[in-house]
């Protein structure tokens, strides 16, 4: 009875903690587009959301799932059901969806206070997070596509907020079509999964395959719980869903869209693109992750392993602070793929959860350095772009919070000890290369590339923060009398930064701060089956990495602290390579873009010269067939009429006259008519 007692609790708190920022977006929809209370009535919603999403966690974590549903419809002989499932992965989403959502709105509070439509953003934000939560927690496939949607539809809204800037325009529309090639797959492996299941559950689906099942291949067929998926079936489905995982989670070769969804807000960037909607494909990966075989779970390495490291080497070269981040997202998405494709289940979403505090505290500490260099650039009428970290340096006088916090989050980006990203990227790696032994010599090739990657992140990592916070202020060697009003901001800036800075170091994970096998949320989500033996791996992999990392921070220091004029060749291949982004974007654009353009401009040719020139050819002839009738019509057969009427007329006034009254006119009359009767007489 007790169980199901918090069971029962534990559903009312779900459906309350997902339903809260819905009621926040709809009060703020309602309300003048410049109302402060806006922000604080979001915040307030999402905050009650964290407070409900922590007592389902500590309810549900390392104990039975719970999953409630009852029929939604009935198609037929069909029945679709809606419900709930909670079990550790559901739970933990949950909470981290909320968990960071709610410094974010702190900050929002602030960031956006000025902005003309303050009430409108914390009501996409709001939307956004409704979206997200009922996302990770329901159990059927028609929903969770449908909230995949609302996820893809909400973020539009954000990306494109200020959508006077024509940039912000071309972003969310590229994000939303790139998201859209995602949502293709997705529905195509949903309707598979029906065909063969007859069912939208996911739970029926997968059941008993535990939190990590175990995909079983017999004679080219996929044993399912209800029945077998032929192979072909399987292949597409599982290339369906990765399809919507690289676009969700921007993965190559649908990456593109995330450096460039940077024009919205900065703090849009720090839910979005650091910890919710970015994590939505690697989640899906999660639920679904017994369907893939382990040929196609190699494919999930190699594709994770190469966004990696094509991200990081983009990195090192660009010069927008923002920018430099998204590729960073990229890059670290890539490592929980590979995590994905190593059977690293439970290390790829325990990044996951490490990654969303300290990306998350990066972007935030973007916003700040981005919000005072514009009041640089405003109060000294100065032509600079205040997200390009050429014109920085020396800020950590200016913002030693700020400077501190940013500090923080690198260490733990980099994956340096007493950090909560060191215990999880570790995990990766060295899983990684526990899962390329016994196997062939190139597959040693995915974890090293992954190593060489994480050595890359430092640098690049070390790069941003020297050359935005140390050295000096490179706008007064140019111009010295630049008036300097800096200062890292009220509390609602400075409170998110502190409390994700406390969360991006090991004590939140795990009191060992050397093991990611003994971090509580590591031990909830690996499967019975992992091999928790030591290896050679466990002490050589962290050694190696750390030991070159800090020699990369340094080299990174001496160039850029001291700025001893070291500078990439932009004239070399690889410098182009990568300040170009690979070319990839102008691959699409040749390939794709250009040839839908010049289709496009033809069809509009086609139908402006071709199909409308017919129809004006068509409305002339009719034109002038409509003129020839008038014509005819007014001169031909209303002038036989009225010709007519006037012969008539004329007759009519002629006889007339005869019939006078007068003696005189009838005696005339008559003697005509004799004469022309006596004339006719002689006549014939």
């Amino acid at each position: 009875m007790d169980n199901f007692l918090h069971s029962i609790q534990s559903l009312n708190y779900t459906v309350a903690a997902v339903a809260l920022p819905l009621l926040a977006a709809l009060i703020n929809f309602c309300m003048p587009v410049k109302s402060k209370a806006a922000g604080w009535i979001s915040t307030i919603a999402i905050l009650l959301s964290c407070i409900l999403s922590a007592k389902v966690f500590a309810t549900v974590w390392n104990h039975p799932q719970i999953h409630a549903q009852r029929i939604w419809f009935t198609i037929g002989q069909t029945q679709v059901y809606a419900g709930i499932l909670l079990n550790n992965l559901s739970v933990l989403m949950l909470l981290l969806v909320s968990v960071i959502a709610l410094p974010v709105h702190i900050y929002s509070t602030a960031y956006m206070k000025h902005d003309d439509r303050y009430s409108r953003y914390f009501t996409y934000l709001s939307f956004f997070c409704f979206s997200m939560l009922a996302l990770v927690v329901i159990d059927s496939l028609v929903l969770f596509y449908a909230f995949w949607e609302l996820v893809g539809f909400s973020s539009y809204l954000l990306i494109g907020f200020w959508f006077t800037k024509d940039k912000a325009v071309q972003a969310n529309k590229k994000a939303f079509i790139m998201n859209r090639v995602g949502d293709i797959g997705l529905l195509s492996a949903i309707i598979i999964l029906f065909a063969q299941f007859h069912t939208f559950d996911m739970d029926t689906i997968f059941a008993g395959k535990g939190l990590i099942a175990q995909a079983v291949i017999k004679n080219g067929l996929w044993a399912g719980p209800v029945s077998q998926i032929p192979a072909i079936w399987q292949y597409v489905a599982c290339a369906g869903i990765f399809l919507a995982v690289a676009a969700k989670s921007a993965q190559f070769p649908l990456h593109t869209w995330l450096p460039d969804a940077m024009e919205g807000p900065t703090s849009v960037s720090a839910l979005i693109h650091a910890a919710t909607m970015v994590a939505a494909g690697v989640f899906l990966l999660g639920r679904v992750y017994p369907m893939f075989t382990e040929m196609e779970l190699t494919i999930l390495a190699c594709i994770g392993c190469f966004t990696a490291f094509m991200a990081a080497t983009i990195a090192l070269t660009q010069n927008d602070l923002k920018r430099i981040l998204a590729y960073s997202t990229i890059s670290q998405l890539g490592f929980m793929i590979l995590a994905m494709g190593v059977g690293a289940y439970a290390s790829s979403l325990f990044h996951l959860a490490t990654h969303a505090f300290f990306k998350c505290l990066l972007f935030l500490v973007a916003g700040i350095v981005i919000h005072q260099m514009q009041h640089i650039k405003d109060d000294n009428h100065l032509d600079i772009d205040p997200q390009d970290i050429s014109y920085m340096g020396g800020l950590r006088k200016k913002l030693p919070v700020t400077f501190i916090a940013a500090v923080i989050g690198a260490l733990a980006l980099v994956g340096l000890p007493l950090t909560s990203g060191y215990l999880s990227k570790d995990g990766i790696l060295i899983q990684a290369f526990e899962w390329s032994d016994g196997r062939n010599v190139w597959f040693k090739i995915i974890p090293v590339i992954a190593l060489l990657t994480s050595w890359l992140t430092a640098f690049y990592v070390a790069r941003l923060i020297f050359k935005v916070f140390f050295g000096e202020f490179r706008l007064l060697k140019s111009n010295p009398s630049i008036k300097l009003h800096l200062g890292d901001g009220n509390w609602p800036y400075t409170l998110p930064l502190i409390l994700l800075a406390v969360c991006c170091l090991f004590p939140l994970f795990s009191f060992n701060p050397l093991s990611y096998e003994r971090a509580w949320l590591f031990e909830g989500l690996r499967s019975s089956t992992h091999n928790t033996g030591e290896s050679i791996y466990h002490s050589l992999v962290p050694i190696s990495v750390n030991v070159i990392s800090l020699l990369v921070l340094f080299t990174a220091y001496r160039i850029y602290a001291w700025e001893s004029g070291f500078a990439f060749s932009q004239r070399g291949y690889f410098y182009r390579l990568s300040y170009n982004q690979w070319y990839i974007d102008n691959l699409y654009k040749r390939a794709i873009v250009n040839p839908v353009l010049r289709l496009g401009s033809a069809c509009f040719w086609i139908d402006r010269t071709v199909v409308d020139g017919l129809l004006h050819l068509l409305a002339r002839i009719s034109g002038a067939i409509a003129k020839l009738a008038a014509w005819t019509d007014e001169y031909i057969v209303d002038g036989f009429l009225h010709l007519l009427a006037a012969l008539v007329q004329s007759i009519g006034n002629f006889a007339r006259k005869f019939q006078s009254g007068k003696v005189q006119y009838y005696l005339f009359s008559m003697l005509v008519i004799v004469l022309l009767l006596f004339i006719l007489k002689i006549l014939i």
